[in-house]
């Protein structure tokens, strides 16, 4: 059974039922429809998902909740090759967006931004089959007032901090690090994520042969990284998260 993550946290369109701009709020969402269509089992086992539920409050400023569930379902080509959605405020309007990893049955793993309407922006995907992205989390990094997106582009293989903004609706490319990772074959959960110990956020990640723990900022345009001792499990990482 898949851990839930334990991080902080354009190509065809899904059709989804629309609401009125953004006179709505999600409240919470999951995964459904589990699948074996998808042959990687980079987490441990074949199954992935195939649809997204959202229960979505249609009238934020109503008195009386006032919810509606939408589901939104992927076409056989393509799923969700993750542990859980996540809720995050993207754009800074206080209603949060979803982040998921949506992978296609050709060109492997990319990240992907829904709301109720179905999806509104993703990074382009790796390009392979069986090629797969491990999400840290979302932050404004630099402190611009926009928030940052970073996964590991193949931890297994490339190693690759990858951080994108989102900004204007889109996922825009900013930087790269490679000799980074989070994850290993096989494993049902995800390493490392984003903190903040009192002096901005920082990406927690493994070194890319899992022998440090990486601390990584995004500041002026650069990526810096610096080593914060040695890397003795996965306890390593998570402490170093919370910043212990």
């Amino acid at each position: 059974m898949r851990r839930a993550l334990a991080v902080l946290i354009l190509a065809l369109a899904v059709p989804a039922v629309a609401l009125a701009g953004s006179d709505r709020e999600i409240l919470s969402v999951r995964y459904d429809a589990p699948t074996t269509r998808y042959a990687h089992g980079v987490l441990g086992d074949a199954v992935e998902w195939g649809a997204l539920v959202l229960k979505v409050d249609t009238c934020p400023a109503c008195a009386l909740l006032k919810a509606k569930t939408i589901r939104i379902t992927l076409p056989d080509t393509r799923v969700f090759e993750d542990l859980e959605p996540r809720l995050v405020d993207l754009d800074n309007d206080g209603r949060p967006e979803v982040v998921v990893v949506e992978s296609d049955v050709r060109l492997g793993a990319a990240l992907a931004v829904y709301d109720e309407s179905g999806k509104i922006a993703q990074t382009p995907h790796i390009g392979r089959t069986n090629r797969w992205l491990a999400p840290l989390g979302a932050a404004d990094l630099d402190g611009d007032g926009k928030v940052e997106l970073a996964y590991i582009d193949r931890p297994h293989l490339a190693k690759t901090l990858r951080i994108w903004r989102f900004d204007g609706g889109k996922l825009v490319h900013l930087a790269d690090k490679p000799g980074l990772t989070n994850h290993k074959i096989g494993e049902d959960f995800i390493s490392g994520g984003i903190r903040d110990c009192g002096t901005g956020p920082e990406i927690v990640t493994a070194s890319g042969d899992w022998a440090r723990v990486m601390v990584t900022t995004y500041r002026g345009g650069k990526v810096a990284s610096r080593d914060a001792g040695p890397f003795k499990g996965s306890k390593s990482l998570s402490d170093a998260v919370a910043c212990k």
